[in-house]
């Protein structure tokens, strides 16, 4: 079973929260898998409530077809500065497809209202990660894998 935003956030609590606003912040930027093989980053725009982490995307999006396609994602917030801002946090894990009206109402209740004909995915978290600079100069880096793996 994936985990969710939700098992992430009972199993972390600090880090999701740190997590979670640092998403909310800009754009975020997704990483996903070519079917050749080569990397693919696009901003998006991340959305959390009530233990779930989603996307929308246009349903022509080379990106929405990579995760269709099993891709794993890498999802990074934006970063405010060169020295780090609020500091940085990423996740790890797949994105499960979803078309069920009650997940995409559930999913615009957050304050981005998608078009009509955007498709929309769930993402899991299967490791996360978060880096703040601090002002001795040395990083504080936090972690957390999921135990069920992937």
């Amino acid at each position: 079973m994936k985990q969710s935003w939700q098992d992430f956030a009972l199993a972390e609590p600090e880090l999701s929260a740190f997590g979670e606003a640092r998403l909310k912040s800009g754009p975020a930027y997704l990483a996903t898998v070519r079917a050749d093989g080569m990397p693919r980053v696009h901003p998006v725009t991340p959305i959390i409530g009530e233990g779930h982490l989603f996307l929308f995307m246009e349903p022509t999006s080379p990106k929405g077809h990579d995760l269709q396609r099993g891709s794993g994602y890498s999802l990074h917030c934006w970063v405010s500065s060169n020295d780090g801002g609020e500091g940085e946090f990423w996740l790890v894990g797949h994105a499960l497809f979803t078309d069920s009206p009650a997940m995409r109402e559930l999913a615009t209740t957050y304050g981005y209202q998608p078009q009509d004909h955007y498709i929309l995915f769930e993402l899991t978290v299967e490791s996360a990660f978060s880096t703040i600079y601090s002002d001795t100069g040395k990083p504080i880096r936090k972690r957390w894998k999921s135990e069920q793996g992937s």
